[in-house]
């Protein structure tokens, strides 16, 4: 897919270089700029995400959440990704490519988050394209899938920009800021085009 510069791998997890950002597996030394982020992001965030753990932004926790993902990336189930600057400074967001299903299905699920100072600024549909693009092109996916909140307007409006196309609404999909809420699912499948 032309919108995917390269892809290198570091210890069996992938660097993605896309248009206007790098995207690579979080670290433990990401620890402090993933932390400010997101606490500076807190009251952004908060109404499309499941209400955070009282230690969600320790160290402690953050140790955890790098040992999942390190035990997803070597089993194959799922694929996070930070997403910096281009020169891989600055952490702008997040995203990940999780519950991989093999088999029949070689299917994936895709959420993101942005920090509040980076929102609007086409960083995400940059990221939402080169991930798209390892997902087709890497790992060999057919599908992968995405929901939103119908009335996140911001969110509906970049998976469509970016080629999802809307399937239907789900009933209390997800337990979102503490109220279990109805989602728009969407779709991108192998053939679709990258918007």
């Amino acid at each position: 897919m032309a919108f995917l510069r390269s892809i290198s791998t570091h210890s069996s997890n992938p660097t993605i270089r896309g248009e206007r950002v790098m995207l690579r597996a979080p670290g433990i030394g990401d620890y402090p700029q993933w932390a400010k982020l997101r606490e500076d992001s807190r009251s952004f965030l908060a109404p499309w995400e499941p209400v955070w753990p009282a230690d969600d932004l320790t160290k402690l926790a953050f140790r955890r959440r790098i040992r999942r993902y390190q035990r997803e990336i070597r089993n194959g189930t799922g694929y996070p990704f930070f997403v910096f600057s281009p020169d891989g400074e600055t952490l702008l967001g997040g995203l990940t490519l999780s519950h991989v299903q093999r088999g029949v299905a070689q299917s994936a699920s895709l959420g993101y988050w942005m920090g509040a100072p980076f929102a609007g600024k086409g960083y995400m549909a940059a990221a939402v394209r080169a991930v798209v693009a390892f997902g087709f092109d890497t790992l060999h996916l057919n599908r992968i899938e995405a929901a939103c909140l119908p009335h996140n307007t911001v969110s509906v409006g970049l998976l469509e920009r970016v080629g999802f196309s809307r399937e239907g609404i789900a009933r209390q999909y997800l337990c979102i800021n503490g109220t279990w809420m109805d989602h728009a699912l969407y779709a991108f499948v192998q053939g679709d085009r990258l918007g």
